[in-house]
């Protein structure tokens, strides 16, 4: 896996309209095979499924879903955040004194091997 944040594996695409159909019961037999196949290879799907189908009617699954994507954007928004307060902030300043105070000290060497080799 090339990306560590895809952690889905892409060769099972299951998609929410086909899931939720499933669910209902008015999905085709292609794609219940399709969609029954995938949860037979995936604990991950299985347990997804089973969880759904324990909710008494759809629109509750897509509220719930709704919250859970708005708590995640929160979440991450919020992580974003504090990393972005975590990073060093450019401090041109801090550069130029640096800089400055080297070559003080440069030419403070200079001077003083200059004047005992007279």
């Amino acid at each position: 896996m090339t990306d560590l944040k895809d952690i889905l594996d892409h060769e099972e695409e299951l998609n929410s309209e086909s899931l939720m159909r499933y669910l209902e019961g008015t999905a085709s037999a292609e794609e219940r095979y399709a969609i029954e196949k995938m949860m037979a290879g995936s604990s991950f799907i299985d347990e997804a499924v089973e969880g759904l189908q324990q909710f008494k009617d759809t629109a509750s699954a897509a509220n719930y879903v709704a919250q859970l994507n708005k708590q995640l954007q929160q979440q991450t928004r919020k992580n974003d955040l504090r990393k972005s307060k975590r990073k060093l902030k450019e401090q041109h300043w801090i550069v130029i004194a640096i800089l400055s105070i080297l070559m003080i000290c440069i030419a403070g060497y200079l001077l003083i091997h200059f004047l005992r080799a007279k």
